[in-house]
């Protein structure tokens, strides 16, 4: 059934857009309802519109917080057309129908994100009465239209061109299905703010509700594996930074499950990078198997992260800080990666990579730059969720504690700073070897740390590279000496951790013992 619009109810924060569509409502012979400062802007355009307080004969009293909470109004959203019923009490108590709602709501959002808002601010921004005329209209889609978004203004009037002034039933469900997330979407920000101060006010250190709402983005082939359905979702509030959500793809088939997951982890590290003159990483099942920074040219960046562990690359993502030129292009096109993740490509370098049909390009301004320091990982388990900040702290290693007799040399300073940003992003237990700006061993995800410092040791012969000379870096504490005495043996001459062991004695004897310098940073990076 189609109901030819009639009635409007416009109220809105957000005006984008909203005197072209009524406008064009007026036009299509649609009588318009209207509270505030949305009829003050439609009158000022010469868009006739009833002011609600004349409408209901209420006026709008307590600062405006009371105008439209009135059966007048609800009633004509609520009442059901093909109710003999309701229709008839509707003619008994002069509630006519309203056809059609617009509504946006109070900045909560906004206003709270905004440098020392005041909680009094905060709450004068709740709006009260729009998600209940949102709630009342999209509850009975079957008669009522109701728009959310300022995005879908233009498609309903070319919708009502083709319908005769009505919308269709899917158009009208549709809609709906927004309102109800939009609503959802702006009581878990309110509830997300409010919980997360105690009953006097203060600010806790996490709040004691969260609530998120994601819309989907696309549904995926499947996810970690084959059997596995999975979908990729966006947070709508959206983000002050660069996401893979927001990427753009420039080429390439449908991004997977694990390839989003990979190039999420591509973006950390690259941000972590993101001071380096010209640096490049490759991830392979979330951890980085190369990275690099050069201050010559990104391509030397490339293959000297290629060449930290070329079997593992094969297949892999990889992330740039800086634009994508020929010669970078040149050189990735002798491997079959999945994904590269870059700034943006010149014209160059497209035409060069158009030649691998398959291999995914995603184009993300901003990458290069460092972390703002928000938001939150969250985890799903069974039967709750885990919650935490980011882990974007970017402590320098130049700022630790020296705690050997000899302090690193200044091209160790370098390499330790180097080895303990990529330590942070690689699985724990972790370590990782570094020589002049590159990886060149990297041990992931061992249970215990020697086994870890034995991996990284494998990797590097596999690569034929030499670990003389080398530094070597710690996600978390050596709670023995043999990791340090492991990684003399292997080459090192000094180490980065975080300390705090009840045997960091031990550990920073068998380093004066090797000659080794070690600093500790007092920060773990632990990454489950």
């Amino acid at each position: 059934m189609m109901n030819r619009i009639s009635r409007a109810l416009i109220s809105v924060s957000d005006k984008t857009g909203v005197v072209e569509f009524s406008k064009a409502l007026q036009k299509r012979g649609v009588e318009i309802i209207s509270t505030g400062g949305t009829a003050k802007a439609l009158r000022d355009a010469g868009v006739p519109v009833i002011d609600v307080a004349d409408y209901t004969g209420s006026p709008e009293i307590l600062d405006g917080r009371l105008k439209t909470l009135h059966p007048k109004i609800h009633g004509g959203l609520l009442g059901r057309r093909s109710d003999p019923k309701h229709a008839d009490e509707m003619r008994r108590n002069d509630i006519g129908p309203i056809d059609l709602v617009a509504v946006n709501l109070y900045p909560f959002e906004a206003t709270i994100a905004k440098p020392g808002c005041r909680f009094e601010d905060a709450i004068e921004n709740i709006d009260i009465g729009g998600p209940t005329m949102l709630r009342s209209a999209a509850k009975n889609h079957e008669d009522v239209a109701v728009v959310v978004d300022s995005a879908d203004y233009a498609g309903l009037i070319e919708e009502m061109d083709r319908n005769r002034g009505a919308l269709t039933k899917e158009t009208r469900f549709r809609l709906a299905k927004k309102v109800f997330a939009a609503t959802a979407r702006y009581d878990s920000a309110i509830i997300s703010y409010l919980s997360s101060m105690d009953d006097d006010g203060k600010k806790l250190d996490m709040p004691a509700n969260v609530g998120f709402t994601f819309e989907l983005v696309q549904s995926l082939r499947y996810g970690e594996n084959p059997h596995q359905k999975a979908a990729f979702y966006r947070d709508p509030a959206g983000i002050s930074e660069p996401a893979i959500v927001n990427a753009r793809q420039l080429q390439g088939k449908e991004l997977s499950y694990n390839n989003i997951m990979d190039a999420d982890a591509v973006l950390g590290m690259v941000k972590d990078l993101a001071n380096s003159k010209y640096a490049a990483v490759i991830v392979k099942h979330a951890n980085p198997c190369g990275a690099a920074v050069s201050d010559k040219s990104l391509a030397e960046a490339y293959e000297n992260a290629f060449g930290c562990d070329p079997l593992s690359s094969f297949g892999g993502i990889i992330g740039l800080n800086k634009p994508m030129d020929a010669a970078t292009a040149t050189k990735i096109g002798e491997t079959f990666f999945e994904v590269i993740v870059a700034p943006s490509f010149d014209k160059p370098s497209l035409e060069i990579l158009s030649k691998k049909k398959n291999l995914r390009l995603l184009e993300l301004p901003g990458l290069g730059e460092p972390f703002t320091p928000s938001g939150w990982n969250t985890r799903k388990v069974v039967g709750g969720l885990l919650v935490q900040d980011r882990d974007t702290s970017r402590e320098s290693v130049r700022e630790g504690k020296v705690v050997t007799r000899r302090a690193p040399t200044e091209a160790e300073w370098r390499d330790l700073e180097f080895a303990w940003r990529i330590a942070k992003h690689v699985k724990s237990n972790a370590i990782v070897y570094a020589k002049g700006g590159r990886a060149i061993g990297i041990g992931a995800g061992q249970m215990s740390r020697v086994d870890s410092a034995k991996v990284a040791v494998m990797k590097a012969a596999d690569a034929k590279l030499d670990l003389s000379g080398s530094v070597i870096a710690s996600d978390a504490f050596f709670p023995f000496r043999d990791g340090v005495d492991a990684a003399a043996g292997a080459g090192a001459t000094a180490v980065v951790q975080p300390g705090g062991s009840v045997r960091d004695e031990e550990a920073i004897a068998a380093a004066d013992e090797h000659d080794m310098a070690m600093v500790f940073t007092g920060v773990r990076h632990f990454r489950h």
